[in-house]
């Protein structure tokens, strides 16, 4: 048995455990099982199971909202460069981790409080994205309903988990970025963004 692990280590084993299983799964025993380390080093860098869990939460509001807000935010050309830049997130799991998503919004319908940083993380969000189409020469109520179609619908995708090749996904690429904009994306911005992701 290894006598201690580092904090990080901590909340990659209660990450997985927690696509593998759900948050009823994750135990502090449980977890040190799998690091092979004495139960008591958990509390030298967590005060209780939940400080862990609110950790597992921050994690995912910086990695996949902060993420998709930040990728809203690039400049961009045209608003096909704008829509392309937060597409990358779906297809880069350094950006945005849909499995993670999924647990996330899965533990949410059991813990009230985890729903109202749900609702706040899907507003800001809404707000990032519809920001982006107004930028770009939309008007408001056009770009309320575009930004509701991209998220519903990368929503959907991870719900339903949508298994296909990465290359099926990335040949509709172009079709997604005209559904979700109203323009077809011109050939380079197009080459711009398959070498981001090939």
């Amino acid at each position: 048995m290894q006598p201690n692990a580092g904090r990080s280590a901590w909340l990659d084993a209660a990450y997985k455990i927690l696509l593998e299983a759900g948050v009823e799964a994750i135990k502090v025993m449980t977890l040190a099982r799998r690091l092979n380390v004495s139960r008591t080093s958990f509390y030298w860098h967590f005060k209780d199971r939940v400080d862990l869990l609110d950790a597992l939460v921050i994690r995912w509001q910086e990695k996949n909202t902060g993420h998709l807000i930040a990728q809203a935010n690039l400049f961009a050309g045209s608003l096909c460069e704008a829509m392309l830049n937060v597409m990358d997130c779906w297809h880069n799991a350094n950006l945005f981790d849909s499995q993670l998503d999924q647990a996330i919004r899965y533990w949410a319908r059991t813990d009230p409080q985890l729903q109202r940083h749900l609702d706040i993380a899907d507003e800001q969000r809404f707000e990032a994205i519809k920001s982006m189409f107004m930028r770009h020469g939309l008007g408001a109520a056009q770009a309320e309903v575009r930004a509701m179609t991209v998220l519903y619908t990368q929503v959907g995708y991870i719900s339903m988990a949508i298994k296909e090749p990465s290359v099926v996904r990335l040949s509709r690429i172009a079709q997604y970025c005209e559904v979700f904009t109203g323009q077809q994306p011109s050939q380079v911005e197009m080459q711009r963004f398959y070498s981001r992701h090939t």
